[in-house]
């Protein structure tokens, strides 16, 4: 798989203390996120470190003043970003899209707050703001759900397929919010998500070449079995949590190949684990 240049995570702090240190319009900004995600702001280093603090936002203006700051609170326990200085930082802020409870951050690791911006301003215009609404109705139909597909691969899929592009539930739609408890409890007719082995050869590395059925069994797939050195930015359109398997060509065979981008396929390392799982078997064949 590719790289990431950094690890992005939630941290939720509500009722705990963060350190923000320095004034002015640097520091300011790090203030009102702190307690728009509920910290508490304390500007004490020595307070931060006698309590425990675990993060700390520095904004002197003074560049030594930083450096120094950024060692002390380091050696502290403390995660450390100081603002305008990536290369002193254990982590940075991204750009924050807020559909509460849904969150998109956007980051570019320190190069550019501008892009981030731009990017989550254009996303404000495509993403509803009925999404949150839809994220909560899903959390209060878990039991429905549950109920109703007992096997957590088989509840994975339904749940793919509902929020797919031009599904029941398409997160883009503003009023998918209002069908989840009806499609929850099954009322309404949905498309049968799609299960079994499915295979298709691969000549170039650019994901992009995928076509949308291609791309949308990768993502969706609970295995997906290499046969030759796959790329990783292929790979890298997967699912994070998909099982990765090595094909063994000698032993896989072809089942039938209803077109020439996409085949169902057996695989003695590729074979579901139950009926309600998706394999997805690539086969790396680069063109001369």
């Amino acid at each position: 798989m590719s790289e990431l240049a950094s690890l992005p995570l939630f941290h939720r702090i509500a009722g705990q203390n963060v350190l923000v240190l320095g004034e002015g319009p640097a520091a300011a900004p790090k203030r009102r996120l702190v307690e728009r995600a509920g910290g508490i702001v304390i500007d004490d280093q020595q307070r931060a470190v006698d309590e425990g603090v675990r993060i700390a936002f520095i904004a002197f203006e003074d560049a030594k003043a930083c450096e120094v700051a950024a060692i002390n609170c380091r050696c502290a326990g403390m995660l450390v970003n100081v603002v305008d200085r990536p290369d002193l930082c254990d982590f940075t802020t991204p750009s924050i899209l807020d559909r509460d409870p849904v969150l998109v951050a956007i980051g570019t690791n320190g190069a550019s707050a501008g892009l981030a911006k731009h990017v989550r301003l254009r996303l404000e215009r495509i993403l509803p703001q009925t999404l949150g609404r839809l994220a909560k109705a899903l959390f209060a139909a878990r039991p429905a759900l549950r109920e109703r597909y007992p096997d957590g691969s088989a509840r994975r899929r339904a749940i793919d397929s509902a929020l797919g592009e031009g599904g029941v539930l398409d997160p883009f739609n503003e009023r998918s919010h209002e069908r989840v408890e009806e499609w929850s409890s099954g009322s309404l007719e949905v498309e049968t998500p799609p299960t079994g082995i499915f295979a298709f050869d691969l000549s170039s590395a650019d994901p992009d070449n995928l076509t949308i059925r291609q791309a949308r069994l990768l993502g969706e797939a609970d295995a997906v079995c290499c046969d030759g050195a796959v790329p990783a930015a292929m790979l890298s359109r997967a699912r994070a949590d998909a099982e990765r398997r090595i094909c063994d060509p000698a032993r896989c065979r072809t089942i039938n190949r209803p077109d020439p981008r996409s085949s169902s396929a057996a695989c003695p390392k590729a074979d579901p684990v139950n009926a309600n799982e998706l394999t997805v078997v690539l086969r790396w064949r680069p063109s001369d």
